[in-house]
């Protein structure tokens, strides 16, 4: 049965055997922008200040919701992230299928000094490079959308140009073969990406699968402080929010809101 992800990779896969530009170039252009204009510290962002970090996602519209944001403005949305105290954003550039684009990318990141994820169905080396190109600071790797040989040499890509890798799973087997193939950064999204559902127990039966070093960070089905609490006691070091947050009037307060789950999650349990 055909779903949303099929769909999707097909669109991308289709452009990338459309793309006769030469390999080689593009990692030269990439590697020199590594040089000229240092990459912002995701991974590292992500661990260390003592509460779960905030992954804030600009998103115009969705498969599954349909618009959700239309009108965004990148730069003033990514502002209002920045003082809610995101921790680092997520830019979708998708255009067919999420209503993104480069343009919203580059906004974004020459707004704030926050690291930024080019959120795209990475499908070949190349999307790699222009990520880096475009200012990304990591690049999205799903491992349902790859083969083994792909996702290795994808992560091998990413280190060359200094870009950081989430590599999202769904599964314990996904989760296997992210580790196999040498993640660092994992993403667990709670969505079904054949049925775009939400499962939002997924990423604590997952979380026991996860090795202690690696930065783990859980997607999708998160809009309240009482999910975020839940995650950090499942072992995770970030959540990636979407949705609740591009809808929400006041984005910066939505973030603040998240960010101060665990101190109002203690309480309430000290209080009952």
């Amino acid at each position: 049965m055909s779903s949303y992800l099929d769909g999707i990779l097909l669109w991308h896969r289709a452009r990338a055997a459309r793309d006769g530009r030469e390999l080689a170039h593009l990692a030269e252009l990439a590697l020199a922008s590594s040089r000229t204009s240092r990459p912002r510290p995701f991974g590292a962002s992500l661990v260390g200040d003592g509460c779960v970090a905030i992954i804030a996602e600009l998103k115009r519209r969705s498969p599954s919701k349909g618009d959700l944001a239309p009108a965004l403005d990148p730069a003033a949305l990514a502002r209002s992230y920045a003082e809610g105290g995101a921790t680092c954003l997520s830019v979708l550039t998708d255009a067919p299928h999420f209503g993104g684009s480069p343009d919203d990318l580059l906004a974004a990141r020459a707004a704030v000094p926050l690291p930024v994820l080019r959120k795209d169905f990475t499908v070949c080396e190349a999307d790699i490079y222009d990520a880096r190109l475009m200012g990304a600071d990591a690049v999205l790797l799903i491992v349902a959308a790859l083969s083994d040989t792909e996702l290795s040499r994808f992560v091998e890509v990413c280190r060359k140009v200094e870009v950081a890798a989430l590599v999202e799973v769904h599964d314990l087997e996904e989760a296997k073969r992210a580790l196999g193939a040498g993640a660092e950064i994992i993403g667990v999204n709670q969505r079904d990406l054949s049925t775009f559902e939400v499962d939002s127990r997924r990423a604590e039966r997952v979380a026991a699968a996860l090795p202690a070093g690696a930065v783990k960070v859980a997607e999708s089905g998160i809009s309240s402080p009482d999910d975020v609490a839940r995650l950090e006691d499942a072992g995770y070091d970030a959540v990636l929010v979407g949705e609740t947050l591009v809808r929400s009037p006041n984005a910066a307060e939505a973030v603040r809101r998240l960010r101060q789950a665990r101190g109002a999650h203690h309480a309430a349990l000290g209080g009952a």
